[in-house]
């Protein structure tokens, strides 16, 4: 009894913490001490004086403008790869113009082969990391931590997304109202990109930013930048961008923007019942507070343009992660970064504030009634906050209340220390809260330019019939450069720490995993880079005996001048199982001790090439048996107007228990008609379910504000008798943001 009051009492500390954010973050804002913390000295990065942005810019991508002429540009980038600080093959000009309204940049990447020009890609945020592009950075709070990044293509392919994890990388799923128009000729090929400043937050006291620009020519590899061009820095490091100076005194109206959106169409759930007719109204609005906070309201939120899954298989205990799609979760997400070294080999040992918990529950959707954020930064502070209010769905859930947290300080010049909080359950079980904080010490500049982190965090959690150790803690130690790239973690999980509004696919465990990975650039003709890599990972019970371990190596990575790579792994590892553990239908691996090495072959194709992509096979002994894993991931590029993607795995187990195959097969089609233009199928199988399912999507951007989307879901069963149907869906979602 006295436990479960100091859980309610705990609960309400939670909640009540939420509440004073939210209430003290407005007044602190209104504020706008526009004091923003510099990271970069006067003087010790570029600077660019940006021009005066003209009525009635048209932008075609052709920079013959008169206010191209008249403004200060950048008249040469940096080379950095393939020789750090070389000679040019391919020269770039860069300008950037602005009224009080917008941001204008223009590019001219000169070539001397256009027909060598690398780009395929037409559709909104492609990756575009393997084929020709120019990519900008804005710090529009000078704080060397944060910012914006917007690339494009020479096909006009447009790319944004929102610096992540304190400049180590991006987060792609952040997507904002900008527009880009491309050229080519004998030159090259040139841009131009119109950013509304309604689209970004900002320091408004500040009469500069923040800015870096970097270029990529795929036939040849060649990378260039402005401000720190050296391998050690990534652009996304914000703390070492230049600055664009001169900035006008910008205005972005009454601040508010409301997106009302309809959804119609029909659905047939289940074979079993009658097709049904929908109409669902729903309504965003944006308000914002000063120039740099944002508080967005929702009801009856519908995300019926987002991308279905991608189906995969898995070869071990424990839960697989899908990421946070819909939008409304996404906008401004990045303040809920918490903590370093909470992924391994790429999957989250812990995500503490999980969006996907929220309207989504045992794959069945739960209507979001209303819901509410609000995120910014004042000064040297970072917020944001997120509740929402979800429905009934008979015979799954109730109606329930959840929200989140998170205030981030910037301290010392690159540093940061915060807290976290999540309140709720998607179940609605009583007294249900996280808490957490964290301290990361960050530097760019050890020994002069080397990068170095150093941080530790801490979380407890419980809710009503929560037993046993509700605490999670650990630290990581990074060297994260280009010539060497060293990590040091440590994780320790209760057995009982499982937060209603977190993901942890794994419980009651000390883990310590780290990485050593050094690149070689021999300087011959026809390889670019040898890139090693040791990856060691142990996990133990909470006991210290030992559960798994798992060391990652690769003898050969090499990376050839032709921008195909090839690489082989050696791979020993080990489980310690204590149960019964059902790897397939009907395939049963006994408790025991096993141990057992695999080995990777692993083939990279160049993007320039018709036919790119990566095929690998995974290969040798797995538990007390054997195991093949073939992957195949295509890009099939005829023309620019219709591309194609093919994906295969393929998962042969030959165990004592008995054999298995997993199969997961995919294609996807798309229509390039516009960058504002697209139509695209996407067709999955998988022989557990063997249930074929097809996502057909057609969005068209009819107005930088405005939407349309086509979204038809099909997916029919392989039974023994033939195909059968299981469910379709047929949606048609108008919406269109006024911006006042």
């Amino acid at each position: 009894m006295a436990r479960g009051r100091q859980a309610r009492r705990l609960g309400r500390l939670s909640s009540l913490a939420v509440a004073v954010l939210l209430c003290v973050a407005v007044p602190l804002s209104a504020q706008q001490t526009g004091t923003g913390s510099s990271t970069v000295a006067d003087g010790a990065r570029p600077a660019l004086a940006i021009g005066a942005l003209p009525d009635g810019l048209r932008l075609d991508g052709r920079l013959d403008e008169p206010v191209w002429a008249a403004a200060q540009r950048i008249e040469s980038l940096t080379m950095i790869e393939p020789v750090e600080g070389g000679p040019l093959v391919c020269t770039t000009e860069v300008w950037v113009v602005a009224d009080p309204h917008h941001i204008v940049i223009g590019v001219l990447a000169r070539d001397p082969d256009p027909s060598g020009i690398v780009s395929f890609s037409v559709i909104r945020d492609p990756h575009l990391r393997n084929e020709d592009h120019v990519k900008i950075v804005l710090d529009p709070f000078l704080d060397g931590r944060s910012g914006y990044v917007f690339a494009v293509n020479p096909s006009g392919a447009r790319f944004d997304a929102l610096v992540a994890r304190r400049g180590e990388g991006e987060d792609a799923r952040w997507d904002a109202v900008w527009e880009a128009a491309t050229a080519r000729g004998d030159y090259g090929w040139s841009v131009e990109m119109r950013i509304p400043l309604k689209s970004l937050t900002f320091d408004a006291g500040l009469d500069e930013w923040g800015f870096n620009i970097e270029r990529r020519t795929e036939r040849i590899q060649e990378v260039s930048r402005w401000a720190s061009p050296i391998r050690d820095a990534k652009i996304t490091q914000t703390s070492r961008a230049g600055r664009i100076t001169q900035l006008p005194r910008f205005e972005t109206g009454l601040g508010l923007a409301v997106r009302p959106a309809m959804v119609g169409g029909f659905e047939k759930p289940d074979p079993e019942t009658d097709r049904e007719g929908t109409f669902e109204p729903s309504l965003d609005v944006a308000k914002r507070i000063g120039s740099s906070v944002t508080a967005i309201g929702t009801l009856n939120t519908d995300f019926a343009e987002t991308e279905v899954d991608t189906r995969r298989t898995n070869l071990t205990r424990f839960s697989v992660f899908f990421p946070e799609k819909r939008t409304f979760f996404l906008e401004g997400s990045d303040i809920f970064d918490f903590g370093i070294g909470l992924v391994t080999f790429r999957n989250p040992d812990i995500v503490p504030f999980f969006s996907r918990q929220i309207g989504l529950y045992e794959g069945e959707q739960v209507p979001i009634i209303v819901g509410g954020k609000l995120n910014g930064k004042v000064g040297d502070s970072n917020f944001g906050a997120l509740v929402t209010h979800t429905g009934r769905v008979e015979d799954l859930v109730e109606p329930t209340t959840m929200g989140a947290a998170r205030f981030r300080q910037n301290i010392l010049e690159e540093s940061s220390a915060g807290v976290i909080a999540t309140v709720g359950d998607p179940e609605g079980r009583a007294d249900s809260y996280l808490l957490g904080a964290d301290f990361t010490f960050q530097t760019s500049r050890l020994a002069g330019d080397k990068n170095f982190l150093v941080g530790v965090w801490g979380m407890v959690t419980d809710r009503e019939g929560l037993t046993g150790d509700r605490t999670a803690f650990g630290g990581k130690i990074d060297y994260p450069n280009d010539t060497w790239d060293v990590a040091l973690t440590y994780k320790r999980i209760g057995d009982g720490f499982d937060p209603s509004l977190g993901f942890v696919p794994r419980r009651g465990i000390h883990k310590v995993d780290g990485g050593v990975n050094f690149r070689v650039r021999p300087g011959w003709p026809w390889l670019r880079l040898m890139y090693y890599e040791l990856r060691p990972a142990y996990v133990t019970d909470l006991k210290g005996r030992w559960e798994s371990y798992r060391v990652f190596t690769a003898p050969i990575n090499w990376r050839f001048e032709s921008g195909d790579r090839f690489e082989f792994n050696i791979v020993p590892t080990g489980e310690r199982l204590v149960e019964d553990f059902e790897i397939a239908d009907g395939v049963v691996i006994p408790p025991g001790e096993y141990h057992w090495v695999r080995y990777r072959i692993e083939a990279d194709f160049a993007a320039k090439r018709l036919v790119s992509g990566r095929v690998s096979w995974w290969f040798g002994d797995f538990y007390d048996g054997t195991l093949d894993q073939i992957r195949v991931g295509l890009d099939i590029k005829p023309w620019r107007l219709l591309t194609g993607e093919l994906s295969l795995v393929r998962n042969t187990g030959r165990l004592p228990a008995g054999p298995f195959v997993q199969e997961v097969y995919g294609v996807r089609l798309r229509l390039n008609f516009s960058p504002d233009l697209q139509l695209s199928s996407f067709v999955q199988y998988d022989n557990e379910s063997r249930e074929v399912g097809a996502n057909t999507r057609l969005r068209w951007t009819f107005w930088p504000v405005g939407d349309l989307y086509v979204v038809y879901n099909h997916n029919v069963i392989d039974e023994a008798t033939g195909c059968e149907l299981d469910s379709n869906q047929l949606l048609i979602k108008v919406q269109y943001a006024f911006r006042y």
